[in-house]
């Protein structure tokens, strides 16, 4: 669970007495002047989230900080285990290299999960996430419970596209050699950056310390040497992860886990009887036609739950399809606004680094 709240000043966060908007932020998202003191709480990792039961739909909790002047999003991704597409997704106004000091920042870490069997890994390209579910028994009981890891990956780029289907892991292995393939170099040659066949391991191997061959033997999940590239459409259609991210992923994963890598933009989930509407942009080679494929996700939720007659607010809906900000709003709830679901946004300390391992999100 999360560390005890804390009551600081604006000042601590942003070093000036009041905390500005941001002159990128739209003025129903920034914060007051008049608001002197703030209740800020320890970021949450939302590495791992515990005892997630079957019925468990939508994972974690929406977070905002407000940017220190050094912060840009690159560094601030990194630092919660976010993409960074995914975070210029959430704020699409701000600039991602200069967000200004006391801009408040949108941090994505509230998630539907995709709708793919719970099982081993599920990657969905849209969201560019990976999770995987352990099952694990409740102690005395007979309740099989899930432990689930999330991560942010980087995917294959338009015309190297990442496949979607069930695939497996099928090897494994610690610092890897890499055989780039022919079409890799020839591509690398005609850009003046000749390749050799063989890049050992070390710093200047782009698969990383860690890699697992999947059952279409072209595409890997592996580690990578440029971080910065993970939660954007930059590889040959592998799957890269944060160094910090593979390292206990490569350990985790057996062979023959299944891996189910879905193309789904539009989730929609429910927790505690509302149902919540997730959109991310979806890639540039999908054209279907997502105001549509919206209400179709959540006509498939309705009824799952068995509860048709519930009509979520269309506004909200077309509000969420329209903005692809990736990030769940419970589109059951009437009269809400975009705006003013992120004004309820967990507040966190941008003060400091994330205490792994010693903060678990709950779901």
């Amino acid at each position: 669970m999360c560390a005890a709240a804390t009551l600081i000043t604006l000042g601590a966060v942003s070093g000036c007495a009041v905390l500005p908007g941001g002159a990128g932020q739209d003025a129903s998202e920034r914060t007051s002047s008049a608001d002197i003191l703030r209740v800020l709480h320890a970021p949450l990792d939302t590495r791992t989230f515990e005892r997630v039961t079957a019925v468990d739909e939508v994972l974690g909790e929406l977070q905002v900080l407000h940017a220190r002047h050094e912060d840009t999003f690159s560094d601030l991704a990194r630092r919660h285990d976010l993409g960074y597409q995914a975070l210029r997704a959430a704020n699409p106004v701000v600039d991602p290299w200069l967000p200004g000091a006391g801009t408040p920042v949108y941090l994505p870490t509230l998630t539907v999960l995709p709708d793919a069997p719970r099982e081993g890994l599920v990657i969905n390209l849209p969201s560019m996430r990976l999770f995987q579910f352990e099952t694990y028994d409740a102690g005395a009981t007979t309740t099989r419970l899930r432990r689930v890891h999330s991560h942010p990956i980087g995917i294959g780029r338009e015309g190297w596209a990442t496949p979607t289907g069930s695939l497996r892991v099928i090897e494994k292995t610690r610092d890897p050699k890499w055989y780039p393939p022919a079409s890799v170099r020839a591509e690398h040659a005609a850009e003046g950056d000749p390749l050799p066949e063989v890049v050992p391991p070390g710093p200047d191997n782009p698969l990383g310390r860690f890699k697992m061959r999947l059952s279409n033997p072209s595409y890997l999940i592996h580690g990578t040497n440029k971080p910065a590239g993970v939660g954007m459409r930059v590889s040959h259609g592998c799957i890269r992860l944060y160094p910090e991210d593979i390292a206990p992923l490569f350990e985790r994963v057996a062979l023959d886990t299944p891996v189910h890598i879905v193309d789904q933009p539009v989730l929609a989930g429910w927790r505690d009887g509302e149902l919540y509407l997730e959109v991310h942009r979806p890639l540039a080679e999908d054209g279907r036609d997502l105001a549509t494929l919206a209400w179709q996700v959540i006509d498939a939720a309705l009824a799952r739950a068995g509860a048709a007659e519930l009509r979520p607010d269309a506004a909200l809906v077309a509000e969420v399809v329209g903005a692809q900000r990736g990030i769940p709003v419970p589109v059951s709830r009437r009269g809400l606004s975009l705006a003013a679901y992120l004004a309820g946004a967990r507040e966190v300390d941008n003060r400091g680094a994330i205490p792994r391992g010693e903060v678990t999100a709950s779901r």
